[in-house]
């Protein structure tokens, strides 16, 4: 009997997968394993009961809508880590820490340069609104969830935002991302914390995930590593569309090998000083473009 399920976490040789009849341990068949690409957490997977045990055969992974890849350890190449995620939700403190556009940018990069969509989530905002940083995620095209863990504003639109769809959380330390999922769900935030320790422990688990089902239906996915996630993988000419507020302008600068740095004639650059592109994001895609230039391409 073939039975479907979920992988929410990889344990060595096993895998636990969550399926209508409840969590399952299960296996790489042999011939599933050759002949199919890594599973990972997220992947939608066909199972048989192994003969005489508790364990379950994987027999089939089913096609991946979504990809979040990271980087080998030697530099080069590109390792699975997460399939099927619906969006990637990047979280900030509008005040204590101050946010860093340019952290937030690199981020919202990583998520646009794997295929999945992004928005952002401004925290705290008992203590500052985030008005200005607000208006300017807006402008670019990314949804905005203002939320205050202390108070609980924001967190009933955020809870529905999660709630049926596979997500990843991150952004920087002191964020509050603990206190804001503890708030969505009580004991979420702690367990993501258990699960990232525990991930983080052993020579080959340097970055893991982990699927953490919610109350109100979905997965949040914990990812250690987010940002060591995509970048690195884009061609320095394909980074502009990586920031939707300059697809648009792509293909009408003045000459067809813009770098949208000093070039004349560059409609990214004009728009920015119209200020239909904030001079910041801008900025920020100056920086990670110099980053992708400087990677080692990879035949080198």
């Amino acid at each position: 009997m073939t039975v479907r399920g979920t992988v929410i976490e990889r344990d060595g040789a096993t895998y636990r997968v969550r399926t209508e009849e409840g969590e399952l341990r299960a296996v790489l068949r042999g011939r599933t394993k050759r002949d199919t690409p890594k599973v990972v957490v997220g992947d939608l997977v066909e199972l048989e009961p192994e003969a005489g045990g508790s364990l379950y055969g994987i027999t089939g992974v089913g096609p991946r809508r979504t990809l979040l890849e990271r980087r080998v350890p030697e530099g080069r190449g590109a390792r699975p880590v997460a399939a099927n995620i619906d969006e990637v939700f990047v979280v900030t403190a509008t005040r204590d820490p101050a946010p860093i556009p340019q952290l937030i940018d690199r981020l919202l990069v990583v998520a646009e340069a794997n295929g999945i969509p992004a928005a952002l989530i401004l925290n705290k905002t008992d203590l500052d609104p985030g008005d200005q940083l607000a208006a300017r995620y807006r402008a670019a095209g990314y949804a905005v969830y203002p939320t205050a863990a202390r108070t609980g504003a924001g967190i009933d639109a955020l809870r529905s935002a999660l709630a049926s769809r596979t997500s990843v959380v991150t952004g920087p330390s002191g964020a509050g991302k603990s206190s804001l999922l503890n708030a969505v769900q009580p004991g979420l935030g702690l367990r993501v914390g258990e699960i990232s320790r525990k991930i983080r422990r052993g020579a080959n688990t340097t970055v893991g995930a982990v699927m953490v089902p919610l109350d109100g239906g979905g997965y949040l996915v914990d990812t250690p590593g987010f940002s060591e996630v995509g970048l690195w993988g884009i061609e320095p000419r394909e980074l502009a569309s990586c920031f939707p507020e300059m697809r648009p302008l792509i293909g009408h600068c003045r000459y067809g090998d813009c770098r949208h740095v000093s070039e004349p004639g560059c409609a990214i650059r004009e728009a920015a000083a119209a200020g239909t592109v904030a001079p910041e994001r801008l900025e920020s895609y100056r920086l990670l473009l110099a980053e992708t230039e400087s990677e080692p391409r990879e035949w080198e």
